[in-house]
């Protein structure tokens, strides 16, 4: 399957309007977002996990990044609340669901494949710094290399927000709404902005909190053919 795979092109999904599509494990449903490749895939999608749904145990051979947007997501590994932000790097394995139901933003095969860092970082808790180069907004990184950067960060009601992108830019829209390009973006919206485009933004009337992804979209490549 490939779908939003010219990542020359700005792409928007409204995920309340998007359909949910059964995943092979029962009680597990996806809203895709961009997808290149069929069950092992690059892939950007919302998970929904329904009380009681398990995925059986799996390695994640291209890497697995992931954001708690609500309920609990478990594995062996632990329990992570609505906001946990998590790096599994390539190798990495789990076997995972949700006693209570959850809903995850999940990248797959996306990574370095020589990457070796994992990350956990309650988004709740972090302390978000003012942009002096951007007023009205507060800004946090939770991961960085030479690949990428990953930020969350809170917009005031009505603030402007520019930014240039090089490298491209995904925004996951957490809560709030903001308008761009003529699109207005609500709870759980995505939007992937391509090379060397820029950001436009203003926050909505109640102010927005967003999850960025910058500089990533040169190093876009086909998973490798194998179990995940």
């Amino acid at each position: 399957m490939d779908l939003n795979s010219d990542f020359s092109k700005r792409v928007v999904v409204h995920s309340n309007k998007t359909p949910w599509v059964a995943s092979p494990m029962p009680g597990v449903d996806r809203c895709m977002l961009d997808r290149i490749g069929d069950e092992v895939a690059r892939a950007t999608t919302i998970v929904r996990y329904a009380p009681d749904s398990h995925f059986s145990a799996h390695t994640h051979t291209g890497g697995e990044e992931f954001i708690v947007l609500d309920g609990v997501f478990q594995d062996e590994h632990g329990d992570f609340p609505a906001g946990t932000y998590v790096r599994n790097p390539p190798t990495t394995s789990h076997t995972p669901g949700s006693d209570d139901g959850c809903t995850i933003f999940v990248k797959l095969w996306q990574f370095d494949m020589d990457d070796r860092t994992a990350v956990t970082v309650d988004m709740n808790s972090v302390e978000l710094v003012p942009d002096v180069n951007r007023a009205g907004v507060g800004t946090a990184v939770l991961f960085h290399d030479d690949r990428e950067e990953v930020r969350v960060e809170s917009w005031d009601a009505g603030a402007s927000v520019g930014l240039d992108l090089p490298g491209g830019a995904e925004i996951l829209i957490l809560e709030g709404s903001v308008d761009e390009g003529g699109d207005r973006l609500e709870k759980h919206d995505w939007i992937r902005i391509p090379l060397g485009a820029s950001l436009s933004a203003k926050a909505g009337p109640m102010g927005a909190r967003v999850w960025i992804k910058l500089g990533h979209l040169p190093y876009v490549t086909k998973p490798v053919v194998a179990q995940d």
